[in-house]
């Protein structure tokens, strides 16, 4: 897992290794575990509409199955200016 921005912030930390159950094979299902992994992770994740993903480095909608993912990343939408 990749924590970016505030969500980092909010987590505690920019990355770490889980190993969801069998039954997250979505990024939302990814990010519904997580959340109650601890208070970090439930308060980045309160708001999912603030959230957007990416799989193994391509973005993807949270409802994108996780597959064989080797990387998951979590971050705020990405403005350009």
């Amino acid at each position: 897992m990749l924590y970016v921005a505030w969500v980092r912030e909010r987590v505690g930390t920019g990355q770490e290794d889980v190993m969801p159950p069998a039954d997250a094979k979505t990024v939302a299902g990814l990010v519904d575990w997580l959340a109650g992994t601890s208070a970090g992770h439930a308060e980045a994740f309160a708001d999912r509409t603030r959230l957007r993903a990416a799989i193994d480095g391509a973005f993807v909608p949270l409802d994108s199955p996780l597959g064989d993912a080797a990387e998951v990343a979590i971050f705020p939408p990405v403005t350009g200016g």
